[in-house]
């Protein structure tokens, strides 16, 4: 699977693992930066950056890393077709997949240690959207917001 993943200086370190560890596991990283630490960046261009992928490319999944993640998902979120989760534990991240469709997890380096971040990612990918009708409909009420402001 491709997956898209982006970080700031606060979750740098976390990305770095991450990025081997799912390349490990047979999955196509894109990174999309920072491609260094450095203390004073900024996270939104480069959630941006990796959410615009996601939807250029249907099927992939993303991940967006920061100390909270909070910032990182609205960062994310403001690109049209994304459904960016912040997921703190494994059913947060199970539950963002399987009902809610979402193609982009937040993650908090600062809450968790690495294999805790690394279970949450892992769930994340691996969960299916579970397809039932009741939560395609919610999915299709927030995509119409989208596109036409109504729902």
């Amino acid at each position: 699977m491709r997956i898209h993943i982006a970080a700031d200086h606060a979750g740098f370190e976390l990305k770095s693992a991450l990025v081997e560890h799912l390349e490990a596991a047979g999955h196509d990283v894109v990174d999309h930066g920072a491609a260094s630490y450095d203390a004073l960046d900024d996270y939104p261009p480069m959630c941006i950056a990796a959410a615009e992928a996601v939807v250029a490319e249907p099927g992939s999944l993303g991940i967006v890393i920061g100390g909270s993640g909070n910032g990182e998902q609205m960062a994310a979120n403001r690109v049209a077709g994304v459904r960016a989760a912040l997921a703190w534990n494994l059913d947060t991240a199970t539950l963002a997949r399987a009902h809610n469709d979402a193609n982009i997890v937040a993650v908090g380096a600062r809450q968790h240690s690495v294999d805790e971040a690394t279970a949450i990612v892992d769930a994340f990918v691996a969960e299916p959207f579970s397809g039932d009708e009741r939560h395609a409909r919610r999915i299709g009420l927030m995509s119409a917001y989208e596109r036409d402001h109504r729902c």
